[in-house]
C-alpha cells in the first residue's frame, strides 16, 4: 500500500470547501438550526484515539522494553483506518473551512453564533488528518541496519546449493 499523498488531501479539502461555500451561499442561513457540536467532539475524539494508537504501535514495532510484540494484522488494520481517516478528515476540513469562511463574511446573528463551532470543527478535522498521517507513518516497518540485511543472491549463502 502506498503512503497517503498530501496533494490528494489538499485537493480533496479544496473541493469540499468550494462545495460547502456554494451550498451554504445558496440557502437562507437564518432558517437553519444552530451548527451542532457533536461532529466537532467526534472528530476530536477520533484524533485523540488515533494519536494514542500511533504512540502505542510505534513502541510495539520498535520493540521497546515492556511492550508486547505487534500483531501484523492489527498494523494492517491501523493503516487502513489511517488512510480512511485522513481522507474523511480532509473532507471535513474542507467543509468546515468553506463554512467558516462564509460565516465570517456574513453579519447576521445566526452566522456570528455559529462561528465558534465552525472554527472548532476546522481545528478538530485538521487534528484528525494530522493524527491519521502520523498513525500511518508509525505503522511502517523500520529499516534494518545494513549488516543485518540478507544477501540478495541465494546461491552465495553457505549450505544452499
Amino acid at each position: 500500500m502506498a503512503p497517503t499523498r498530501i496533494s490528494t488531501l489538499v485537493v480533496t479539502a479544496l473541493a469540499a470547501a468550494a462545495a460547502a461555500w456554494l451550498l451554504i451561499s445558496s440557502i437562507y442561513y437564518n432558517r437553519l438550526p444552530a451548527l451542532p457540536w457533536l461532529p466537532v467532539v467526534t472528530l476530536a475524539g477520533l484524533a485523540v484515539l488515533e494519536t494514542y494508537a500511533a504512540i502505542n504501535t510505534r513502541a510495539r514495532i520498535e520493540r521497546r522494553p515492556g511492550r508486547d510484540p505487534v500483531n501484523p494484522l492489527m498494523v494492517a488494520r491501523f493503516v487502513v483506518l489511517a488512510k480512511a481517516s485522513a481522507l474523511v478528515g480532509a473532507i471535513f476540513t474542507g467543509v468546515y473551512a468553506g463554512l467558516a469562511g462564509w460565516l465570517f463574511v456574513q453579519t447576521t446573528q445566526a452566522a456570528v453564533d455559529d462561528r465558534p463551532a465552525a472554527l472548532a470543527g476546522l481545528l478538530a478535522s485538521i487534528a484528525l488528518v494530522a493524527a491519521a498521517l502520523w498513525l500511518e507513518r508509525c505503522c511502517r516497518v523500520p529499516e534494518r541496519p545494513e549488516d543485518e540485511h540478507e544477501p540478495d543472491d541465494w546461491q552465495s549463502r553457505p549450505g544452499q546449493r
